[in-house]
């Protein structure tokens, strides 16, 4: 009895030992479980996402979320302007001064006011059941149902927290399928906090890889972090577009364009174009330098003439009139193209001008634009373009080589409204850069290359030169080149003069499809690359060679007249 009673007691007291070894190895793990075990604490929406309304909704387009919020309300979900032009449809122009919001078809103008639901496509109202474009706190927001009407995208809206998933991608699209389920969460580590749950199955596209973290995009919105070890195998998902393909229509010709341009300075000028295109041989499309900005309410100055117009069209010539921005510097030429109603102004000029003088086509040629102007100067040739194509008139837009410096001029676009698009595959070197030719061979082959990644061959017309440059270094003990360095831009026949009456003997350089030529006169250094029949006609097969639209050439005057029978050989 005795020993069971030792027996009991030996089993109760091992048992408290086992109870206080296993409570003590509790306190012990618990910190350790604590510290490694993933955690399960919710993201604060509101802070992580910025919502600091029951309207605010955040927006993720293209699984990048936009940096500012929309907005969610009476069931119409609303994103601010720049995230629907950047990254939805840069063809929406909103003008914040007027607060007129703008988007061009291929037939007519799209018209809305701030705060309103009421709009015009070209002369007709219409109306929707909500706010188009709502203006809030100096930021105007669009209905996305607004937007979708006009462009070519899928999107849906999600609830707690409030959010909009938009895409403009169709095709073969590639997503990765999660292996297991698993949180999504703000950062890569099991601390961070869940944003969401992703099941076995569900897809996510991957956006950036790591070591054991990848960043995703869930379908509905959420991105995040997830396990490398929980995703499973890559597939491919076919989104087919359901809308109708816009199209575009153009006025071509169905010959080469041949254009020369005609620099009138005063209206005297004019009374020469019987000479000028007595020269000009095989010259289809003359442009004379008859209109430019001329002021802030977007008004022209004209040097057009009727008998000008008359004489061409009696040798089978067309005019294209050519509008500048250079000629007076005192007009502000940002206020003017991105202002609606300065706009317009300007627009219905150049319109009225060319029904006044019968002109065949518009030559827009606007240079050393900033880059504010660019949206403002793009809409300009939208809208001309479409009162162009119901008049008949044909609109052409001269551009620099591509470059980063250019890339507001935005040629594809230019290219989808405008008839013909001007390459001024010129001016390589100029005056104030270091000395050079003006346009060598491959300056030329790159800007064609460059340009015909946005603009279709059938509608790139070849800018050349008939001008050459002469540099002229003059000694200086104040530079550290030992010179100081100025340029003329000057004809053929001068080139030969200066040639001749210090009898100089030229060098064919291969590399760059031109002659050299040097000399030294009264202690100065005299350098020229020299534009000829030859040059021009390394330039004339880079035409031929890429089956351009046409060439066109600065400018009438420059050249010597034996040029138009080389330019022939081509140009037919």
């Amino acid at each position: 009895m005795a020993s069971q009673k030792k027996s009991r007691k030996a089993i109760a007291i091992l048992v408290l030992l086992i109870i206080i070894i296993a409570v003590v190895i509790i306190l012990m793990l618990t910190p350790m479980m604590k510290k490694y075990s993933p955690s399960k604490d919710p993201a604060d929406y509101a802070s992580y996402y910025g919502l600091d309304s029951d309207d605010a909704m955040f927006v993720v387009v293209n699984n990048q979320r936009s940096e500012i919020n929309g907005m969610y309300i009476d069931g119409q979900a609303y994103v601010d302007y720049d995230t629907v032009h950047d990254k939805i449809n840069s063809r929406f122009y909103w003008d914040p001064e007027e607060e007129i919001l703008r988007y061009t078809l291929p037939d007519a103008l799209v018209s809305v006011k701030g705060d309103s639901a009421e709009y015009t496509v070209g002369q007709e109202k219409k109306q929707e059941a909500y706010t188009i474009c709502m203006i809030k706190d100096g930021t105007m927001y669009m209905a996305m149902d607004f937007v979708k009407m006009y462009t070519d995208l899928r999107y849906k809206y999600y609830e707690d927290p409030n959010r909009l998933v938009v895409s403009t991608e169709w095709g073969e699209l590639t997503y990765t399928a999660m292996k297991r389920g698993t949180e999504v969460r703000e950062k890569g580590g099991i601390k961070s906090p869940v944003l969401s749950t992703v099941k076995k199955g569900d897809l996510v596209s991957i956006l950036e890889t790591g070591d054991k973290w990848y960043k995703v995009c869930t379908e509905d919105g959420f991105i995040g972090y997830v396990r490398e070890k929980a995703l499973g195998h890559t597939q491919t998902v076919v989104q087919e577009s359901t809308s109708e393909p816009v199209e575009y229509t153009k006025i071509s010709r169905d010959h080469p364009i041949n254009l020369a341009w005609h620099q009138v300075t005063n209206m005297t000028a004019n009374a020469n174009i019987e000479s000028v295109l007595s020269s000009a041989k095989g010259v289809n499309v003359i442009s004379p330098t008859w209109f430019y900005l001329d002021g802030d309410d977007g008004s022209i100055a004209s040097l057009a003439s009727y008998d000008y117009v008359n004489y061409c069209h009696s040798k089978d010539v067309e005019v294209w009139g050519l509008v500048s921005n250079l000629e007076n510097t005192d007009v502000d030429v940002a206020k003017v193209l991105n202002t609606t109603s300065i706009r317009d102004n300007l627009v219905n000029q150049l319109i009225a001008a060319a029904i006044q003088y019968d002109l065949d086509g518009i030559n827009v040629d606007f240079e050393s634009l900033s880059s504010e102007v660019g949206d403002g100067f793009i809409q300009f040739i939208r809208e001309l373009s479409l009162k162009c194509n119901n008049n008949g008139i044909v609109l052409s837009v001269d551009n620099y080589v591509p470059s980063e410096y250019t890339t507001m001029y935005q040629r594809d676009e230019q290219a989808l409204f405008a008839d013909y698009v001007v390459l001024m595959a010129y001016d390589e070197h100029y005056n104030g850069s270091d000395e050079g030719p003006v346009a060598s061979i491959d300056f030329v082959k790159k800007g064609v290359e460059d340009t015909l990644k946005e603009v279709p061959a059938d509608q790139l017309i070849l800018g050349i030169p008939f001008y050459t440059r002469i540099w002229e270094e003059t000694p200086s003990d104040t530079q550290e080149s030992g010179y100081t360095l100025s340029s003329e831009a000057v004809g053929m026949s001068e080139v030969e003069s200066r040639l001749a009456a210090n009898g100089v003997r030229t060098q064919w350089l291969d590399d760059e499809g031109l002659y050299y030529a040097e000399y030294e006169k009264d202690g100065k250094t005299y350098k020229m690359w020299i534009e000829d029949q030859n040059s021009i006609e390394e330039k004339l097969k880079v035409y031929q060679d890429n089956n351009l639209a046409g060439v066109a050439f600065w400018k009438l005057g420059l050249e010597k007249n034996s040029i138009w029978d080389t330019i022939a050989k081509y140009v037919d």
